[in-house]
């Protein structure tokens, strides 16, 4: 099966939860509530789209201060974290939605 390869996506999903599990106590005292799926989805979208901002800054065509290439691994391993918890939240196995979808694909371009 794909138990080698879904090692290292297995256990970034552990962490990820680790971290969610974190800012989850910090959503109880702040607002006594964690957030919803749709509150997930809108942070997620909102590092969606600085990530395309950071890419047009690392291609020269907008103008950012600081460290691009840091920033844009930063919001990337970000963007990775909120699918992960967006996944989990819905109830999806993400390990095996994603070495399910590799194969698809995989197959689909070995046929070409």
């Amino acid at each position: 099966m794909h138990n080698e390869k879904q090692a290292g996506l297995e256990s970034a999903r552990a962490r990820a939860m680790e971290i969610r599990a974190l800012y989850e106590g910090m959503e109880m005292q702040l607002n006594g509530k964690v957030w919803t799926l749709h509150e997930l989805m809108l942070g997620f979208g909102n590092d969606v789209g600085t990530v395309g901002r950071l890419i047009l800054a690392h291609d020269g065509t907008w103008d950012i201060g600081g460290d691009v290439d840091a920033q844009l691994k930063h919001k990337l391993s970000e963007s990775l974290w909120w699918v992960i918890v967006i996944a989990e939240r819905l109830g999806i196995d993400i390990t095996e939605a994603y070495a399910d979808t590799m194969d698809r694909i995989e197959a689909g371009l070995s046929q070409r």
